[in-house]
């Protein structure tokens, strides 16, 4: 017998129902107008036994001398092979969540873990977050731990929030929590950091996974998450998953291969929350990466980019957390990278006691952002010519003296808020 991936990748292999088969013909059509019932009909009495091989689509151009190939393949760039997509009644079932379908099939004895395409029946239901069809092909021994081609366990394919119930019974039927993906390394606790499935890191962690175990770029399910918290509404659920794998231990200051924190990865993407839990934790905030930026430069480089997201708040809170500042010398890149965000300007400034303003930072500033905050760059290059207010200078004074104790011990000092939030270096707009 020939081996079952020879057979899959071989030119030669003719599929039971090829793809101009009458069958495939109206499988495809009945699958395109959600027709349940047809597509049903069609794999319940039609197909030549319980595990055909259906040919899908076939994008081998090596078939036809004259077809116009992609020239990156002339180059060598793309793969030679062509691309065959084969399945099966049980994968085509289970992928539509087609229950009734599924049943009969494994009634005559479909298997379960056949992959004629490089995925079983099993991943193909936790794709589509079908868990009534995982609960159903578990039952008739579908391995829960099997590797697709891809090298991914079917919890790995479990990246949705309606996926949760395929999770659930996954863990319940014998699925390794902790089992990692072939190629990257990634264990179902990173799949799910890296989606914000708060539930999911919830079921793994009460099973028994690693919480710091490390995938192929050496970071941890923490750092995934932190990497991973970039669009604006999807911040608050990872959020819940980094606040709960903290709560299970999760080590704050792990370094991936760049030598990254997730304190690295958040302010990148000026998380201003995340951040702050981050450092309440104990996260070092003055680590260094392999490139030698801090927390602070990883926000500076692209605060121009994230400005929805209010990018100052997380540089006055690292600030508030004992941050380095950076040299007065390279203020100049600063301006130059943040002239559209003056409270980050602002921020910086009133946390220098004196800055040598010269010229330069002029010519630094892009014209349009100097016109459109004119009275706040004024304001600032005023300061060339004058010191510093002595309101200002007792300021410095007092956070030099409580350091990266600012966030916490200034609000109970016995004065105004509004003289808390000055001392916290709160932007006003313009630099007195």
């Amino acid at each position: 017998m020939v081996p079952k991936r020879y057979r899959r990748s071989s030119p030669d292999y003719i599929p039971d129902h090829p793809l101009q088969s009458d069958l495939v013909t109206r499988l495809k059509k009945a699958a395109e107008a959600r027709d349940k019932d047809t597509m049903m009909e069609i794999l319940c009495t039609e197909v030549k036994h319980v595990d055909a091989t259906i040919e899908l689509s076939n994008d081998d151009w090596m078939k036809s001398p004259t077809a116009q190939l992609h020239p990156l393949v002339l180059v060598g760039l793309w793969s030679l092979e062509y691309k065959r997509e084969l399945t099966n009644p049980l994968c085509i079932s289970a992928s539509h969540g087609h229950t009734a379908c599924l049943r009969h099939l494994l009634f005559w004895r479909a298997d379960p873990n056949a992959m004629p395409g490089g995925q079983s029946a099993l991943h193909e239901a936790c794709r589509g977050g079908h868990a009534d069809c995982v609960e159903l092909l578990l039952e008739h021994k579908a391995n829960p731990n099997l590797l697709n081609d891809d090298g991914q366990a079917p919890l790995h394919l479990c990246t949705s929030q309606d996926s949760l119930g395929c999770a659930r019974t996954l863990v319940t039927f014998g699925a390794l929590v902790n089992q990692p993906s072939e190629e990257t390394q990634e264990s179902p606790l990173h799949i799910a950091a890296k989606h914000g499935l708060k539930e999911h890191v919830d079921l793994y962690l009460r099973n028994g996974a690693t919480v710091d175990m490390k995938n192929s770029l050496e970071e941890t399910p923490l750092g995934v998450a932190c990497r991973e918290a970039k669009e604006e509404a999807k911040q608050e659920s990872f959020l819940r998953v980094c606040r709960l794998l903290i709560k299970y231990g999760a080590e704050v200051n792990s370094e991936d291969e760049e030598m990254k924190t997730p304190l690295h990865k958040a302010c990148k993407n000026a998380h201003h929350s995340l951040v702050l839990l981050l450092l309440q934790s104990q996260a070092d905030v003055s680590a260094v990466d392999y490139n030698g930026a801090s927390p602070l430069s990883c926000v500076l480089q692209t605060a121009a980019f994230k400005k929805e997201l209010r990018p100052h708040r997380t540089i006055q809170t690292l600030l508030n957390h004992g941050s380095p500042k950076i040299w007065p010398t390279a203020f100049v890149k600063v301006l130059k990278s943040c002239a559209s965000v003056p409270e980050i300007i602002e921020i910086l400034c009133n946390s220098y006691s004196h800055l040598p303003i010269s010229e330069k930072w002029v010519e630094a500033i892009p014209e349009e952002d100097f016109q459109r905050y004119l009275p706040f760059y004024e304001s600032l290059f005023h300061q060339m010519y004058t010191v510093r207010t002595l309101q200002h200078l007792c300021r410095c004074a007092i956070r030099r003296r409580l350091g990266r104790r600012c966030y916490c011990l200034i609000a109970l000092l016995p004065m105004p808020e509004s003289l808390q939030s000055y001392l916290l270096l709160e932007p006003e707009g313009v630099l007195l």
